[in-house]
């Protein structure tokens, strides 16, 4: 499910997971921008990807098996970066429906500072 993906070429890694949420961390060494300090658009990636996982959860527990989750709007709120260690996005449902499943992700530092507030919006696609 991840390989050759963004996921795998960000260093990202998922430590929890089910429909409502879950966890995923990234280290900041490899995805920063030329001021050496994490890239705003990996932040997001990590976040949109942490919640597309949960939707697509959600989708099939929704729609059975073989369906999907496509991501429909992405707003983040950047607050700090980060210039080393590893952050961690934790993703927690707000609304899942039978076609639509929002989610906040809130990515932190090693020492627990908000960095990143992400929502992310996915449509939930039965199987074709």
């Amino acid at each position: 499910m991840i390989r050759g993906t963004m996921v795998e070429r960000c260093g990202m890694e998922l430590r929890e997971l089910d429909a409502r949420g879950g966890i995923m961390t990234m280290p900041v060494a490899g995805n920063t921008q030329p001021a050496g300090l994490l890239h705003g658009g990996a932040t997001i990636a990590l976040a949109e990807s942490i919640a597309s996982f949960a939707a697509m959860l959600q989708a099939r527990e929704v729609h059975g098996e073989g369906a999907q989750a496509v991501g429909t709007s992405v707003s983040a709120l950047h607050h700090r970066s980060a210039r080393s260690g590893t952050v961690t996005a934790t993703c927690t449902v707000r609304h899942a429906g039978r076609q639509v499943a929002s989610y906040l992700v809130d990515v932190h530092d090693e020492s627990g500072a908000l960095l990143s507030t992400v929502t992310v919006q996915t449509m939930l696609l039965p199987s074709r």
